[in-house]
């Protein structure tokens, strides 16, 4: 099965669709920054930036595997 990958072009420069997917799951981190505060996200983790990095671990392999 081959995938027919689509580059983002912003001003005639091509980007890999995987810089599209980091921006994608950047911006969804960002939203549920707040949605986690206010459940107490921090309060779970000793380490919290890790905890948010392994979350955008897991949302940036999502984008890419259903893409």
């Amino acid at each position: 099965m081959t995938h027919d990958f689509h580059e983002f072009i912003i001003g005639g420069v091509l980007f890999a669709p995987f810089v599209t997917y980091a921006a994608s799951a950047l911006a969804i981190i960002l939203v549920l920054r707040p949605i986690l505060r206010l459940i107490g996200f921090a309060t779970i983790f000793s380490h919290v930036s890790i905890a948010e990095f392994s979350l955008y671990v897991v949302v940036l392999s999502s984008l890419v595997l259903l893409a």
